[in-house]
């Protein structure tokens, strides 16, 4: 009887199977390989963000010859307690309770586009800490299912207070200015334990469009949600409202 090597039958394997075989490999690797990313970067300050990479690519592009980026991380005890708060309360009042999505705003969101509404963002501090870190801007079913799939890894990887420490320092607060530290020192002269809560809510404000809108000379519509943010902060027992 003839003896058949094990060679031979790989080499006449059906295709699909082959591939299949290879996509899941791919798959385990892709997923190991961003979980330890993740996983490191619970412990180690993240040195650049994907977002200060994107503007950076985007600043060459056009010859922006005199840009540059301004990041320091700087710890969550170096920062004054108004700013992780105001950020909460503007951003995600949910974020201390949710698993990093809040499942009714993103409900809400899509009521209003169906009654034709411009269909606005439903994103938690989870999935923009997510987006800014790992990703890069635009609005593609692709990017929102890394989006979706980086989320899932955060929340179950870092603590909640992890979560919000990292979005504080890579926020885009201005143009090429990102995070508390260089958000503070550039906008009010001042370290960012010395934020004080009107600073910290003219910064939140400004989240929704770093580039047009301005902590340091804000616009009527700047003040008006700035003094909307402190509202909520009060409404929420301020910085006891927030995991420790």
């Amino acid at each position: 009887m003839p003896v058949i090597e094990k060679s031979s039958l790989r080499a006449h394997k059906p295709l699909w199977r082959r591939l299949l075989r290879g996509l899941l490999i791919a798959a385990l690797v892709w997923i190991f390989v961003s979980w330890l990313c993740v996983l490191l970067l619970r412990f180690v300050p993240p040195v650049t963000s994907a977002f200060m990479l994107e503007r950076r690519l985007e600043a060459l592009r056009h010859g922006e010859r005199d840009f540059s980026i301004k990041y320091h991380w700087i710890p969550w005890e170096k920062v004054s307690s108004d700013l992780p708060i105001a950020l909460v309360a503007g951003e995600d009042q949910k974020f201390p309770s949710h698993h990093g999505f809040d499942v009714q705003a993103i409900q809400d969101a899509l009521d209003e586009a169906d009654e034709g509404e411009r269909l606005r963002g439903a994103s938690t501090i989870s999935q923009q800490t997510a987006k800014n870190l790992f990703l890069w801007g635009g609005r593609s079913f692709v990017r929102k299912g890394l989006e979706a799939y980086f989320t899932v890894l955060l929340e179950i990887t870092w603590p909640k207070r992890r979560i919000l420490e990292v979005y504080l320092n890579i926020a885009q607060f201005g143009d090429g200015v990102y995070g508390a530290d260089a958000a503070a020192r550039e906008f009010f002269h001042k370290a960012p334990a010395q934020l004080n809560s009107h600073d910290a809510a003219l910064l939140t404000a400004v989240l929704p469009n770093p580039k047009k809108l301005h902590a340091e000379r804000p616009s009527g519509y700047v003040l008006h949600h700035a003094e909307w943010v402190e509202r909520q902060v009060r409404q929420l027992g301020g910085t006891g409202y927030l995991p420790r």
